[in-house]
């Protein structure tokens, strides 16, 4: 659904596509002669019932790192783009044009100036567009093309017509020739997919015909035999038909289907290449090395160095196509939703270990395309569905899936006239909201359960049409292809109202809203007027607040439609209101929901990314951020999350919406803005690993703290986290850098501001920790610098404190304990109490060694200026046992000459990482009272502490004093010793 480029050999791959207009992709071509110029054709031509558009031509000059569209905006759809080997800036599109309905930018299209200008060189007519082309690798002049018939409606697909046909041009694409007849099938055709082999007069073409298959011709396309009618190569094939020819080697040619075949005898016979998954849909062959190659599927792309016999792993790539959303009851909770072509799938929204893996997902029933509904009381149960009516009970103790279906019946390729039920291929499922064993689920009426599915019984009639010309089997003229998701008139969303038990609203695909107020007794259509027939009720969600309101989400993209439609009403139907301002008239809708804690703040996915309304829908804004451009299927609020089912990017997760809940266009206008934070918990991870990784992201560990500036500030701004009591207890400011966990080193990055504050909406975190233990410059306290820093503050009510340019404003914040943790607050506050005490004894020591080193080098530099002195020599002598007697004391406190992670294996750490070594005991990743081994512990170091810090005291009221004086006596400047606090480096703990 997007451009992804890796340059590591396919171990890792980057989106370079996120911000165009557009995330859908139907062919991508590199110029051979110009690797750096990339053309992207967007809109997928392989026609699925959930394809998204395109807006026409990319071309990057830069190697992806840039994109201007470069026009054939209006062609939605297209199958190839292929780019002159010798010249980068000619280029041919084969424009399928728009899926669902007759446009002209369809056919063949040529540029020779780079996409400045195009020319349609091959054209049929409105309802035919191009899908195939290929250049003769010796000749680009000779050119191969297909068109194709096509048409997809909301209940119907047909493949072929007489606009199918397959081409040749021997002058550059300027004129082409119809191939017919000379050992070709007969017409009609449908999907043809072409392809030239390395011998110029050899070419394949795999043709949908009545008696279609793979044809080769051997004398440049003047005649043709069938060599392969094996249905392995032209099943569903409208889907595939993906023929590609080796460049080196004539006979040797793969056909990409739903398994992947290679043949090595000009196309006869054929044998399985086992790739990663299923559904292929590419292949690119290095033209200098065949056996290195690049093959897509519908799991993603795959790399193989060796021919085929081994492929990369394609878990790498996030390009999962989700069709709904649900999260459930757990903490951290889990999102699940169902994968196209792939299993359904659980996964955490966070992870303890610092970032979500594979131990953090798996799949939970059902199948590709369906609603999925966790049980409330206990998540490990799970409904899940799919297409043709099926749904699955999940019981993830034991990994059974039992079989629930209302009418488990298969229907392939026959149509839904004549079904006992007809169930969409996203069929929804809903547990209500009052009573978790209600199950409702719907086909062509609302089906209800309350023993999981032993027994279920209708609550409404049909309340569908229910038009029978709109429930054949589909495919076409040549070829069935009935799998269900063309079964139409049924009921296509479920809502029952969180407000009142037993209101429940029914939306059908074929333009009917319904509604029941007595648990399925009586309905009532209450179809908006001014909805156009035939429209697909996407999603329905009844308001959280109010028990007459609903806002429906209604998309017609599968009429040629691309405009918004989203109603609501809030009188239980009897009057709508469409409201779709500010939302593109190219951007169709397909869910809207309401804030469950904040009235008329609304969320709305649509086919290119996510709006919001603060008015209850009056007016709609983007919710970009650094959301790539992507279809969004569906989309829930969880707590104070915002959850969205993209289609092609997986799951992504706005952590907090806390600012939109606030927002207004009062709070635009000040100059400074502190939004209350929402609650933060105690959580223990670690950092998110470096990227690029194989991992999704874990959400913030802390306070997120939200600020808006109107104009920059000119002086100094600070965030200060205020105890209960009003105490500062932290404090960052624009004017101070982060410390570093370790020394500068030549290739260190520079540390960066605490606070970069900018204009706009600004977030900042506060990781809930005091502040930490004094440091000593230059030193790396190993593997446990984590224990210099301060413990997670505690449990209870706290302030923020945002000052710019000396106006200040604070906010209440409140933090709690990880909702799955069971403990005494007592046992807390022994552990806060503990770790604030070792932190001081840390500072304690820490401040002593400043002093000391900052004293050594007062005595150091006097020693250095008095060296040809020659009436220094007691000064010398005394200072430099002096120094002796100070580093006998310091390396006690630590030891200075750990430098390096494991360090500690050869030089024994002192008080100061045994202290830092207590303190991670004693937070040890868990909320719980120290032990009393711990508390002996500290006793200990304490009191060794209390005697070096001791002797420090003794040094400085003897030796110290005596050199002070022998160097006043001598005229010579006296030493200063530092006091606490005052030393360089003290006061700022790690973060």
């Amino acid at each position: 659904m997007v451009v992804w480029k890796s340059t590591d050999g396919a171990m890792t791959w980057t989106s370079v596509f996120d911000k165009e207009g557009v995330g859908s992709i139907g062919s991508v071509a590199v110029s051979a002669s110009e690797p750096s110029t990339v053309y992207v054709g967007t809109g997928e031509a392989c026609i699925r019932g959930n394809i998204s558009h395109g807006d026409g031509v990319y071309k990057s000059l830069d190697g992806g790192k840039t994109w201007k569209n470069v026009g054939l905006r209006d062609t939605r759809a297209i199958g190839r783009v292929i780019v002159n080997p010798r010249n980068p800036d000619i280029v041919f599109v084969a424009a399928l044009g728009h899926p669902y309905g007759p446009n002209p930018e369809r056919g063949i299209f040529r540029t020779t100036d780079g996409g400045k200008n195009w020319e349609k060189v091959l054209y049929k007519d409105v309802n035919t567009g191009g899908v195939d082309i290929a250049f003769d690798p010796a000749n680009p002049n000779i050119l191969f093309a297909s068109l194709w018939q096509a048409r997809r409606t909301p209940w119907s697909l047909a493949s072929g017509g007489p606009g199918s046909g397959l081409y040749r041009s021997n002058d550059g694409g300027s004129t082409w020739k119809q191939l017919q007849e000379h050992g070709l099938p007969k017409p009609p055709y449908g999907r043809i997919g072409v392809a030239v082999a390395a011998s110029s007069e050899r070419a394949y073409a795999l043709i949908e015909a009545k008696d279609g298959g793979l044809y080769r011709t051997d004398d440049g396309g003047d005649t043709w035999q069938l060599v392969n009618g094996s249905h392995d190569f032209t099943q569903r094939a409208w889907y595939y038909m993906h023929v590609i020819a080796d460049p080196q080697d004539p006979d040797t040619v793969y056909i990409a289907n739903v398994d992947f075949h290679k043949s090595t005898d000009g196309g006869r016979t054929f044998n399985k290449v086992k790739v990663p998954h299923g559904d292929n849909h590419g292949l690119w062959i290095d033209p200098k090395n065949p056996r290195r190659m690049i093959a897509s599927n519908d799991g993603g792309v795959t790399v193989t160095l060796d021919g085929g016999k081994t492929w990369t792993r394609e878990d790498n790539q996030p390009t999962a196509q989700f069709y709904h959303v649900i999260t459930d009851t757990r903490t951290p909770y889990y999102v699940y939703g169902a994968q196209q072509d792939n299993s359904t799938i659980a996964i955490a929204s966070r992870d303890d270990d610092g970032a979500i893996g594979r131990a953090n997902w798996y799949s939970v029933g059902g199948g590709e395309a369906g609603y999925i509904a966790p049980y409330p009381p206990d998540p490990n149960i799970v409904y899940a569905g799919d297409y043709e009516g099926n749904i699955t009970r999940f019981d993830k103790r034991t990994g059974q899936i039992k079989n629930i279906a209302v009418s488990p019946e298969i229907s392939d390729a026959q149509g839904a006239a004549n079904l006992e039920h007809r169930f969409q291929w996203t069929a929804p499922i809903q547990i209500s909201p009052h009573d978790p064993n209600t199950l409702y689920y719907g086909g062509e009426r609302v089906f209800k359960t309350t023993d999981g599915g032993v027994h279920w019984e209708a609550i409404s009639p049909d309340l569908t049409r229910n038009d029978k010309s709109k429930q054949q089997p589909s495919g076409g003229p040549i070829t069935i292809d009935d799998t269900g998701t063309e079964y139409y008139d049924t009921v296509f969303a479920i809502a029952e109202s969180p407000v009142t038990k037993g209101l429940i609203w029914a939306g059908t695909d074929d333009g009917l809203i319904q509604v029941t107020r007595d648990s399925g007794k009586t309905w009532t259509n209450v179809t908006p007027k001014d909805l156009p027939e035939w429209s697909r009720i996407s999603q329905i969600d009844a308001s959280p607040h109010d028990a007459g309101t609903v806002y429906v989400a209604v998309e017609r993209h599968q009429f040629d439609d691309l405009r918004p439609y989203a109603y609501k009403t809030s009188d239980y139907g009897k009057t709508w209101t469409r409201i779709t301002r500010g939302i593109p008239d190219t951007t169709f809708v397909r869910a809207v929901r309401e804030d469950p804690k904040k009235r008329g703040l609304l969320y709305a996915g649509t086919e290119t990314g996510v709006y919001v309304s603060f008015n209850d829908g009056a007016d709609w804004r983007p919710l970009r951020l650094n959301l790539p451009t992507t279809p969004i299927h569906d989309l829930v609020v969880k707590n104070d999350d915002l959850v969205l089912a993209t289609h092609g990017r997986s799951f992504w997760i706005l952590d907090d919406v806390t600012p939109l809940r606030q927002f207004s266009d009062q709070v635009a206008n000040t100059d400074v803005y502190l939004y209350k934070p929402a609650t933060a918990f105690r959580m223990h991870n670690v950092e998110d690993p470096p990227k690029p990784v194989l991992v999704g992201q874990n959400p913030p560990s802390g306070a997120v703290i939200y600020y808006y500036l109107k104009a920059a500030p000119k002086g100094e701004t600070t965030v200060e986290i205020l105890d209960g009591a009003g105490n500062v207890i932290r404090k960052y400011s624009s004017n101070k850098l982060q410390p570093l966990d370790e020394p500068l080193s030549p290739d260190d990055k520079k540390p960066e501001k605490e606070i970069k504050p900018e204009v706009g909406l600004s977030r900042f975190l506060w990781d809930l920790h005091y502040q930490g233990a004094s440091r000593v410059p230059d030193y790396y306290l190993f593997e446990y610098k984590d224990g210099a820093s301060g413990p997670l503050a505690l449990p209870g009510q706290y302030q923020v404190r945002l000052t710019a340019d000396g106006k200040s404003q604070t906010a209440p914040l409140e933090l709690k304990l990880d909702p799955r943790v069971k403990v005494a607050e007592a046992d807390v506050e022994k552990q806060f109490k503990l770790l604030i005490d070792v932190r001081d004894e840390l500072s304690r020591v820490y401040d002593a060694v400043n002093q000391i080193q900052d004293l050594r080098q007062q005595v150091d530099g006097l020693k250095k200026r008095l060296s040809e002195n020659p009436n220094a020599k007691t000064v010398l002598s005394t200072g430099s046992e002096l120094d002796q007697k100070l580093v006998a004391v310091r390396d006690k406190l630590i030891n200075l000459k750990i430098t390096a992670n494991e360090d500690s294996l050869a030089y024994p750490p002192q008080i100061d990482g045994k202290l830092a070594y207590l303190a991670l005991a004693v937070a040890g990743w868990s909320d719980s009272a120290p032990t009393e081994s711990q508390y002996k512990e500290f006793d200990k170091l304490k009191k060794q502490a209390d005697d070096l810090l001791a002797r420090w005291a003794e040094l400085q009221k003897t030796d110290v004093a005596a050199f002070q004086k022998l160097t006043t006596e001598q005229g010579i400047q006296a030493i200063v010793v530092p006091s606490v606090g005052s030393a360089q480096g003290s006061g700022g703990g790690p973060r």
